[in-house]
């Protein structure tokens, strides 16, 4: 067994104010954790990949603006989800009902991902989080 620390792998997307932006998110992911050998939580983290790119379209990105999506996974095995907009406003779980049709995103997130939270990004935010022990690097 060896002592020493894997290397980290690092890929990031940027993507235009589309609706067709949040299925080609979710696909750049998928392709990132099938290159990087992922295959425990992979539903969970697309999940929250497609959620926090809804939610950077839908609240996030300012018209003529766009989205970076980029992931990383550490030597740890630890995968870290962030989405860059350019966009005002604090992400924050709504008080909803079981009834109403839209606020699930980032009570989804809060529920699969191990850590969620916001960073700060000139001008905008940046919305992460992370997933522990997912393995990769074969």
């Amino acid at each position: 067994m060896s002592d020493s620390p894997q290397q980290s792998c690092f890929s990031r997307h940027f993507y235009p104010r589309t609706r067709r932006s949040v299925p080609a998110a979710r696909e750049f992911a998928r392709r990132a954790l099938r290159h990087w050998h992922i295959v425990s939580r992979t539903d969970d983290i697309l999940l929250c990949v497609t959620e926090l790119a809804t939610n950077a379209l839908l609240h996030g990105v300012p018209p003529g603006r766009g989205y970076q999506v980029s992931l990383e996974l550490s030597g740890d095995g630890v995968l870290r989800v962030e989405l860059h907009d350019s966009g005002d406003g604090e992400p924050r779980i709504p008080d909803t009902t079981a009834e109403a049709e839209s606020g699930r995103g980032l009570r989804l997130v809060d529920a699969l991902a191990d850590k969620w939270g916001v960073g700060e990004r000139v001008p905008g935010k940046i919305v992460w989080c992370e997933f522990e022990r997912v393995g990769g690097f074969r």
